[in-house]
């Protein structure tokens, strides 16, 4: 055991012994509280002095390089455990015109990359291509307009780029072509993932639009634009990227503006319906991946004021958002005889109900939702299958930006079990807290060749020095023993069963 693990179960008690009785009791107490599990990690400095990272992927058969986004605008390569010193791909300069990065709560800026499946492939027309979803200025305007003809301040847009022929490090900047491009009046509820699925197909999640209730001038009425196939906002998108003109012999048509093709088996086909819907029913899809072992495709959900959720995404499936928050009734506007309850806020629990909807991933313990004691905003991330950590093999890692607010510090980090329906809380025995340490939150994961987990944090915002590349890694097996054994007194009070009371009750 490190010197350094004995040192630290004293302030790690101590940290979660604050955090029952302080921890953040914004919104409705609805749920029980995440309990510390038994897995205790490391997380291993690969970088440091970067700004905001956010997301972290490998290129298809390469186990040397993890491409990590700035959200300012750069892809960056950590490779053989080292940044390269010259970003792959720098487009801030394109960026920065349509996001503050100076606002440490913005949403706009780099936040998606994918490899096409055939990149390494030079008979594939995806050979040596890439992919990022971005935010960026109106220029000739977007594919899919806001709604309600809303003033529009920003796109955000699916660009395709090439790999240098001269350098496999870099990124062509003047390969650039937009593929799909949508229209945004609020700067929030961006989504922030594509990557491509196990059918060859890229899959793209989109917010609601923004503000707060799925209401405001670029929403549509009644029911708001999540339940609303008229727009693809609040949505799971499927398209072919590839430029038509490349792929002759697919079956599928091309878009409208001739720069993709949209599957034939895509569910909405009717008069008026985005015909790119996969599924609908999201608020804020920040982060969802596919299992590299079974292709299901795991979403984590940013709730309102009260429920984070973690979905199973499916072909048509209508996931609830604004009918629904996690699996609570959700109002989005005052409803009549209601008592105390106002717009904004969850009702009763109904599980199942409207029939129809999909809830989040209920497991024979428990549902995968938590509420905003526990964290404030969820961040996705993958599910392990990696070899270091096997007692993680097969649970879905994710985190949550801040537990406090204001200003949003302490990100967490979770693990899921996709089974039992149950979230716990990893053990950080290096750090005196449950939570990171110095303010940081947690914005995005990256997953390399092999399976392994990275943690991307930072406590500034996008144009500043505090952002970080952890590496998830195992502990050696008596820290989290002793830890595990010592925090059972320690969940029991946060169960409120002895002693300290929790500030949410």
């Amino acid at each position: 055991m490190k010197a350094s693990t004995l040192t630290h179960i004293g302030f790690l008690l101590a940290g979660v012994l604050a955090l029952t009785s302080g921890a953040n009791g914004q919104g409705q107490d609805v749920l029980p509280p995440i309990q510390p599990g038994t897995i205790a990690i490391n997380l291993q400095t690969m970088a440091t002095g970067l700004a905001a990272p956010l997301y972290g992927i490998s290129a298809p058969g390469d186990p040397s390089r993890l491409f990590v986004l700035e959200q300012r605008g750069q892809v960056l390569i950590l490779q053989n455990g080292s940044v390269l010193p010259t970003p792959a791909l720098d487009i801030s300069s394109l960026i920065s015109t349509a996001m503050n990065p100076a606002n440490a709560n913005e949403e706009r800026g780099m936040l998606g990359l994918a490899f096409h499946p055939g990149f390494n492939n030079p008979l594939s027309p995806g050979f040596h291509t890439l992919y990022t979803y971005n935010s960026q200025p109106l220029g000739t305007g977007p594919t899919y307009v806001a709604p309600n003809g809303a003033t529009q301040s920003y796109k955000n847009v699916v660009n395709e780029f090439k790999m240098s022929l001269a350098d496999p490090n870099v990124i062509d900047p003047t390969s650039r072509r937009e593929v799909i491009s949508f229209g945004k009046n609020a700067t929030n509820h961006n989504g922030g993932t594509i990557t491509f699925g196990p059918d060859g197909y890229m899959y793209l999640a989109l917010g609601d639009g923004g503000n707060a209730n799925d209401v405001g001038a670029s929403h549509i009425e009644p029911g708001g634009n999540a339940q609303n196939l008229t727009t693809p906002l609040g949505k799971m998108l499927r398209f072919d990227p590839l430029n038509p003109a490349l792929n002759g012999g697919s079956p599928d048509p091309a878009s409208g503006n001739g720069q993709y093709r949209i599957p034939t088996t895509n569910p909405f086909q009717g008069p008026g319906q985005v015909p790119e819907i996969y599924a609908y029913g999201f608020r804020n899809p920040y982060r969802f991946a596919f299992d590299r072992l079974n292709g299901q495709l795991i979403m984590a959900d940013v709730g309102q004021n009260t429920v984070e959720e973690i979905d199973r995404v499916t072909l048509g499936g209508n996931y609830g958002w604004a009918v629904k928050e996690g699996d609570f009734t959700f109002y989005r506007t005052d409803p009549d005889g209601a008592g105390p309850i106002t717009a904004g806020m969850v009702g009763p629990r109904s599980p199942g109900l409207p029939a129809g909807l999909i809830d989040p991933i209920t497991g024979t313990l428990g549902t995968l939702e938590y509420d905003h004691g526990d964290g404030i905003s969820i961040t996705g991330g993958f599910v392990y299958r990696g070899d270091n950590i096997p007692e993680l093999y097969g649970k879905y890692v994710f985190g949550d930006l801040a537990l406090h607010t204001p200003p949003r510090v302490d990100g967490r980090l979770f693990y899921a079990d996709l089974d039992t329906g149950i979230i716990n809380e990893f053990l950080l025995p290096q750090f005196s807290t449950t939570f990171l340490p110095n303010g940081l939150t947690v914005h995005g994961f990256g997953e390399d060749a092999d399976g392994e987990l990275y943690a991307m944090v930072t406590n500034t915002a996008a144009n500043g020095t505090g952002g970080i590349i952890y590496k998830i890694v195992p502990e050696p097996a008596t820290a989290a023993l002793l830890i595990a054994g010592s925090l059972a007194l320690v969940a029991r009070r946060r169960r409120g069963e002895i002693g300290i009371h929790s500030s949410r009750s």
